[in-house]
Protein backbone atom coordinates (compact mmCIF):
# COMPACT_ATOMS: atom_id res chain seq x y z
CA UNK A 1 0.00 0.00 0.00
CA UNK A 2 1.21 3.50 -0.68
CA UNK A 3 2.69 5.28 2.31
CA UNK A 4 0.38 8.28 1.89
CA UNK A 5 -2.65 6.03 2.09
CA UNK A 6 -1.43 4.45 5.32
CA UNK A 7 -0.53 7.87 6.74
CA UNK A 8 -4.05 9.11 6.07
CA UNK A 9 -5.40 6.40 8.38
CA UNK A 10 -2.92 7.43 11.07
CA UNK A 11 -4.06 11.06 10.80
CA UNK A 12 -7.69 9.97 11.06
CA UNK A 13 -6.84 7.85 14.09
CA UNK A 14 -5.30 10.90 15.77
CA UNK A 15 -8.49 12.85 15.07
CA UNK A 16 -10.74 10.14 16.48
CA UNK A 17 -8.52 9.80 19.55
CA UNK A 18 -8.60 13.57 20.13
CA UNK A 19 -12.38 13.66 19.77
CA UNK A 20 -12.87 10.76 22.17
CA UNK A 21 -10.47 12.28 24.72
CA UNK A 22 -11.84 15.81 24.64
CA UNK A 23 -15.49 15.72 23.62
CA UNK A 24 -17.95 14.56 26.24
CA UNK A 25 -20.86 14.79 23.78
CA UNK A 26 -19.33 12.16 21.50
CA UNK A 27 -19.38 9.74 24.44
CA UNK A 28 -23.01 10.63 25.08
CA UNK A 29 -23.92 10.00 21.42
CA UNK A 30 -21.99 6.72 21.37
CA UNK A 31 -23.56 5.56 24.63
CA UNK A 32 -27.08 6.28 23.45
CA UNK A 33 -26.22 4.69 20.12
CA UNK A 34 -25.01 1.58 21.90
CA UNK A 35 -28.22 1.37 23.90
CA UNK A 36 -30.22 1.75 20.69
CA UNK A 37 -28.25 -1.05 19.01
CA UNK A 38 -28.74 -3.38 21.99
CA UNK A 39 -32.48 -2.65 21.86
CA UNK A 40 -32.46 -3.30 18.11
CA UNK A 41 -30.90 -6.71 18.63
CA UNK A 42 -33.27 -7.55 21.50
CA UNK A 43 -36.27 -6.60 19.35
CA UNK A 44 -34.84 -8.62 16.45
CA UNK A 45 -34.88 -5.80 13.93
CA UNK A 46 -34.11 -6.82 10.37
CA UNK A 47 -30.80 -6.02 8.69
CA UNK A 48 -32.15 -3.00 6.81
CA UNK A 49 -33.53 -1.44 9.99
CA UNK A 50 -30.26 -2.16 11.79
CA UNK A 51 -28.25 -0.65 8.93
CA UNK A 52 -30.40 2.49 9.00
CA UNK A 53 -29.86 2.83 12.75
CA UNK A 54 -26.08 2.35 12.42
CA UNK A 55 -25.88 4.97 9.65
CA UNK A 56 -28.00 7.36 11.70
CA UNK A 57 -25.86 6.90 14.82
CA UNK A 58 -22.67 7.44 12.86
CA UNK A 59 -24.22 10.49 11.19
CA UNK A 60 -24.69 12.11 14.58
CA UNK A 61 -21.15 11.23 15.67
CA UNK A 62 -19.72 12.57 12.40
CA UNK A 63 -21.72 15.79 12.86
CA UNK A 64 -20.25 16.12 16.36
CA UNK A 65 -16.71 15.66 15.00
CA UNK A 66 -17.31 18.32 12.31
CA UNK A 67 -18.67 20.60 15.04
CA UNK A 68 -15.49 20.05 17.04
CA UNK A 69 -13.32 20.69 13.99
CA UNK A 70 -15.13 23.95 13.23
CA UNK A 71 -14.82 25.09 16.83
CA UNK A 72 -11.07 24.43 16.78
CA UNK A 73 -10.71 26.24 13.46
CA UNK A 74 -12.74 29.23 14.63
CA UNK A 75 -10.66 29.47 17.81
CA UNK A 76 -7.51 29.38 15.68
CA UNK A 77 -8.49 32.10 13.21
CA UNK A 78 -10.44 34.25 15.65
CA UNK A 79 -8.97 33.95 19.15
CA UNK A 80 -10.79 37.11 20.25
CA UNK A 81 -14.54 37.28 20.80
CA UNK A 82 -16.21 38.00 17.48
CA UNK A 83 -19.90 37.90 16.66
CA UNK A 84 -19.47 35.98 13.40
CA UNK A 85 -17.07 33.50 15.01
CA UNK A 86 -19.73 32.77 17.59
CA UNK A 87 -22.31 32.40 14.83
CA UNK A 88 -20.17 29.77 13.09
CA UNK A 89 -19.94 27.81 16.33
CA UNK A 90 -23.69 28.13 16.91
CA UNK A 91 -24.47 26.96 13.39
CA UNK A 92 -22.25 23.91 13.71
CA UNK A 93 -23.84 23.10 17.07
CA UNK A 94 -27.26 23.48 15.42
CA UNK A 95 -26.20 20.91 12.81
CA UNK A 96 -25.46 18.42 15.58
CA UNK A 97 -28.78 19.20 17.25
CA UNK A 98 -30.67 18.62 14.01
CA UNK A 99 -28.77 15.39 13.34
CA UNK A 100 -29.65 14.16 16.83
CA UNK A 101 -33.29 15.21 16.39
CA UNK A 102 -33.37 13.37 13.06
CA UNK A 103 -31.91 10.31 14.75
CA UNK A 104 -34.72 10.40 17.32
CA UNK A 105 -37.28 10.55 14.52
CA UNK A 106 -35.61 7.63 12.69
CA UNK A 107 -35.51 5.64 15.93
CA UNK A 108 -39.16 6.41 16.56
CA UNK A 109 -40.20 5.32 13.08
CA UNK A 110 -38.30 2.05 13.46
CA UNK A 111 -39.01 1.24 17.12
CA UNK A 112 -42.53 2.59 17.66
CA UNK A 113 -44.38 -0.15 15.74
CA UNK A 114 -42.43 -2.82 17.63
CA UNK A 115 -43.03 -1.27 21.04
CA UNK A 116 -46.79 -0.68 20.81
Amino acid sequence: MPKKFIKSFKYAQVGVKHALQTQRNIWIHLSIGGIVLVAAVCLKLNRLELAILVLTIFGVVVAEIFNTALEVLVDLVSPDQHEQAGLVKNLSAAAVLLAAAGAIVVGGVIFWPRII
